[in-house]
């Protein structure tokens, strides 16, 4: 009998449009997509948009001087699950993406009486939108600044859509979800809320 399915467990989506609010987005729009597929596995939530807040630059957890970083990190680390969703500019993750990643890296340098960083047992995932290529490579960037930062990676931990290269068709502008998208999205949630509850359970072992 699987203990953990009745365990609560809590997401928070990092937006990393360009755009702050009242904005329309198509990086926030399947970022909600991903907290609703995840609300099916008994998991809340709530998004934010970085651009709405004063995300200072830099590589501390507390840049000072009115710094937003330190409240969003707080919501980070009352959850256990972390979304980060980001639009495709020039075939890179967005420079907000970017700076969200140089924030996390100070996370490195964050450890228990154990030795383990504060992020062990949170799991990431990644939402990619864009009308030109790049969404593995996005990704892939993303997954490796996730995971150096402590964060665990399910199976499939990606959603993403990109348009037809060249053109200004956004994923906001479709009149219906991609069914492949759809399908991705909701298996990024499943394997995501699964992992998560098990690492819950079962935290990982001291590294000292």
């Amino acid at each position: 009998m699987n203990t953990t399915t009745n365990i609560p467990l809590r997401a928070v989506a990092l937006v990393c449009t360009l755009s702050p609010s009242p904005k329309e987005s198509s990086s926030r729009l399947l970022a909600e997509q991903t907290m609703a597929a995840l609300a099916e596995h008994d998991v809340t939530g709530n998004t934010i948009r970085i651009a709405d807040f004063d995300v200072k630059s830099g590589i501390s957890t507390d840049m000072g001087d009115g710094d937003a970083w330190p409240r969003i990190r707080e919501q980070i680390f009352d959850a256990d699950i972390l979304v980060l969703s980001t639009p495709i500019w020039l075939g890179q993750p967005s420079s907000i993406a970017q700076k969200v990643m140089e924030r996390l890296n100070a996370e490195i340098g964050e450890t228990d009486d154990e030795g383990r960083m504060l992020t062990y047992g949170k799991v990431a995932a990644v939402c990619v939108v864009g009308n030109e290529d790049g969404a593995h490579k996005v990704s892939a960037d993303a997954f490796q600044g996730l995971n150096d930062a402590g964060f665990t990676l399910a199976p499939n931990a990606v959603t993403y859509w990109v348009g037809e290269a060249m053109q200004t068709t956004d994923y906001q502008d479709l009149d219906k979800t991609p069914e492949k998208t759809a399908g991705t999205t909701k298996t990024l949630a499943a394997n995501t809320a699964h992992l998560a509850r098990q690492l819950k359970a079962a935290p990982y072992p001291p590294s000292s």
